[in-house]
């Protein structure tokens, strides 16, 4: 099963949604380097290359023990590693558990390309359709409008506000349940 694991790639009309490879840790490191890409992650602290690879061995234990996890997404084009999208147990608010949370972080170049709201729409279809998951919720700080819209247009609503234990901050928690996916996707 594992080995299955290893295998799971997504392809969208402009993206490879894969698992994570050695030299993936360095690009990625660069967009964790990024304050305006970090500015609405947990307390806003930029990312080393060591908490990089740290993050990455994390996703890459999650996709080992829950069949799912965070994908490097990669340009078909050019190759190039953009940023992750996926899925993940956000531990970090347990007011929300048991759940499962579609994310995304892109490199700042490529932004307002529509290319987070193609990959996390991939990244839903695969929990909902290749997981069997019963509810998708993302998290986003309050003031976080960009990640709102690619929520909203990922077909999920608001279900409450609350503050983020790990950072202080208040976020916005969005849900979408498979009966709405299978609505919206019809």
């Amino acid at each position: 099963m594992i080995q299955n694991q290893r295998m799971v790639m997504l392809q969208t009309p402009r993206l490879v949604l894969r698992r994570w490879r050695d030299e993936d840790v360095a690009p990625m490191a660069a967009i964790n380097a990024d304050p305006e890409v970090m500015r609405w992650i947990r307390d806003g602290s930029v990312r080393d290359e060591q908490q990089t690879r740290g993050g990455i061995q994390a996703w890459e234990s999650e996709w080992e023990s829950q069949g799912f996890g965070l994908f490097a997404v990669e340009i078909r084009s050019t190759g190039e590693l953009a940023g992750f999208t996926g899925l993940s147990v956000p531990d970090f608010l347990p007011e929300v558990l048991p759940a499962v949370e579609v994310g995304w972080r892109l490199g700042r170049s490529h932004w307002g390309q529509g290319l987070a709201t193609e990959a996390a729409a991939a990244a839903v279809q695969f929990g909902f359709e290749k997981r069997g998951l019963d509810r998708l919720v993302s998290i986003a700080q309050v003031g976080n409008h960009a990640s709102e819209r690619i929520m909203t247009k990922l077909g999920m609503h608001p279900v409450r506000e609350t503050v983020n234990p790990t950072g202080g901050r208040r976020v916005r928690v969005f849900e979408l349940s498979s009966d709405e996916y299978v609505t919206n996707t019809r």
